[in-house]
This record gives structure tokens, sequence and C-alpha cells, in this order.
């Protein structure tokens, strides 16, 4: 590149980014205001006379503008701003689901319980009757050995299988 092109180039740039920095001032010479139905109103002019100083969002220069609800309209014939509902639809929906889901897991796991004490029931039932017919019968000890068990042991037995038979086959007490 040539001497005379890097200065052109240069000069250039001297001229033009000061141009860029006094434009650029402008963008932020912008207005935000409250209009009389409720809307935000962007402009590079100033609001009307009419327009209340508290309903001004923002003004050129102004680095942060305070929140402002929309505000309630200043003559009657503008339309009201509308009303939010006093309780969330969506939320008593999701909170009706989740308490319909709470009760069909509890309805579930009630069910669940009553279907193994009705097992455990007829299983009772089963061993007492086999208890009771007088049948020899054969247990294996802790050491794997077979042993028949004596009358004391066979009482013992009738009384663990009689327990689980009052737990299990007498209705539910919730």
């Amino acid at each position: 590149m040539s001497h005379r092109n890097l200065l052109t180039i240069r000069l250039r740039h001297l001229v033009l980014v000061p141009v860029w920095v006094l434009t650029s001032g402008w963008a932020l010479a912008q207005w935000q205001w409250v209009d009389a139905t409720g809307r935000k109103v962007f402009s590079d002019t100033p609001p009307p006379a009419s327009v209340p100083d508290k309903q001004i969002l923002k003004r050129p220069g102004m680095r942060n503008p305070a929140p402002v609800a929309a505000a309630p309209a200043t003559t009657e014939t503008a339309p009201a701003a509308p009303r939010l509902p006093a309780r969330d639809e969506q939320l008593e929906a999701r909170k009706k689901q989740a308490e319909e889901a709470e009760q069909a897991k509890k309805k579930a796991e009630e069910e669940r319980q009553a279907k193994a004490r009705q097992e455990n029931c007829e299983r009772a039932k089963r061993a007492k009757a086999t208890m009771d017919s007088g049948v020899r019968i054969a247990t294996t000890n802790a050491k794997g050995e077979r042993e028949i068990m004596d009358d004391k042991s066979r009482a013992q037995e009738n009384q663990r299988i009689d327990e689980i038979m009052r737990a299990d086959c007498s209705p539910a007490v919730n």
C-alpha cells in the first residue's frame, strides 16, 4: 500500500469516527411514555404537554429509567386497562392435577398393600391347614440339615401362623 493511500484511510478515520460518535448520540435522544390508552410510545420528540411527568418512562440522557406500570387512563372515554383474574387458572389446574396424581398414587399403594395382605392370608391359611392335618413336617436348620418338627416347634409355628392370619386376614384398619 502506498503512503498516499495510508494517509487517505487515516484521514477518513479521523473524520468519520467523530461523526459516528456524534450521530450515535441521536439514538440516545429517545423519549418513551405511556399514553392515555395505556400503550407505550417511543419517539424522538417529547410527549405532548397533556402527558404527566409520572407517565414519562424515558427522557434523552436518562441512564436507568424507573419502571412504571401502565398508568390508568386519565379520561373517561379511554378504555380501562385489562384486569388480571384474581386467581391464576393455570396454577389452579396444575394444582388440581397434582392432587389427583397424588390421590391416584395413594390409591395404587393401598391396592398393592391389600393384594399383599390377601396373598399372605392365603399362604397362612394353607400353612394352618397343613399344620392341623397332623402330617409330619420337615424343616431345614441353619446347617442345612433336615429336621422333623416336634410338638413344641409345631405349637410355635401354629402360634406364628395365627398371628399372621389375625394381621392379614382381618379387614384393613386405616
